[in-house]
C-alpha cells in the first residue's frame, strides 16, 4: 500500500498541470493569510467592536491578549511569505496547517457558516500542499518565475495598503480608489507567469 501511494505521488509530481495547480494554490493560500496576519501584527481588531455573540466575543478577547494576538499574526505572515516564495512553500504549508485547522474548528464551533466554508476550503488546500511536498521531487515548472510572481503579489498588496494607510480589504468594487487597481492587476500576475514559464520550456 505504501509503495502504491509513493508511486501515485511520484506520478502526480511528474504531471505538469498538477505542478501548475500547486504553484497557483500556494499563491492563493499564501495571499489569504496576508491581510489577516497583517491586521494582527499591527494590533488592529479583526471584527467591529460593537458586534457580539460567541464568534465576535472570542475575537474581542483574542485581540485583548495583545502580544499573543500579534504573535499569531507573525506566524500567519511567515506562513504566507514561505508559501508565496514557492522555494520554501513546504515549510509554509506545515506552519499554516495548525493555524488554519484552529480557525476552521473555531468557525464551525461558533456557527459562522460562510466563513467556516471558506476556512474549510483553505484547510483542504493546505492539506493538499503539505501532501504534495511530503516527498520532495523535481519541479515541472520554472520555479523562479513563480517565485517572482509571489513576490510581486506581496509587493502589490502592501503597496495598496500603503496607499490607503490601512490593511486594505475592499467590500466590493471601488474603481475610484487607486489601491483597488492593485487587486485588479494581481490575478493577471499568475497568467503572465504561466506565459513566461511556457515560453522558457519551449526555448
Amino acid at each position: 500500500m505504501r509503495d502504491r501511494l509513493v508511486q501515485l505521488h511520484a506520478r502526480a509530481r511528474d504531471a505538469r498541470w498538477l505542478n501548475l495547480a500547486v504553484v497557483n494554490l500556494r499563491l492563493l493560500v499564501g495571499f489569504a493569510f496576508v491581510p489577516a496576519g497583517l491586521k494582527k501584527v499591527l494590533g488592529q481588531p479583526f471584527t467591529d467592536p460593537h458586534l457580539s455573540g460567541p464568534f465576535h466575543d472570542f475575537l474581542h478577547a483574542f485581540h485583548a491578549t495583545g502580544a499573543f494576538y500579534r504573535f499569531v499574526g507573525v506566524l500567519q505572515l511567515l506562513a504566507a511569505v514561505l508559501l508565496l516564495t514557492q522555494r520554501w512553500a513546504r515549510w509554509g504549508a506545515w506552519l499554516a496547517l495548525p493555524i488554519i485547522t484552529a480557525i476552521m474548528v473555531f468557525c464551525w464551533s461558533t456557527n459562522v457558516i460562510p466563513t467556516a466554508i471558506v476556512a474549510t476550503l483553505i484547510f483542504g488546500g493546505v492539506v493538499a500542499l503539505a501532501a504534495w511536498d511530503a516527498r520532495p521531487g523535481p519541479s515541472r515548472v520554472a520555479i523562479e518565475v513563480w517565485e517572482a510572481c509571489g513576490v510581486a503579489v506581496l509587493v502589490l498588496y502592501l503597496g495598496a495598503c500603503a496607499l490607503t494607510g490601512q490593511v486594505y480589504r475592499p467590500r466590493g468594487p471601488d474603481w475610484s480608489a487607486p489601491a483597488f487597481y492593485a487587486l485588479v492587476v494581481m490575478p493577471l500576475l499568475p497568467v503572465g507567469a504561466w506565459f513566461i514559464d511556457r515560453r522558457r520550456r519551449r526555448s
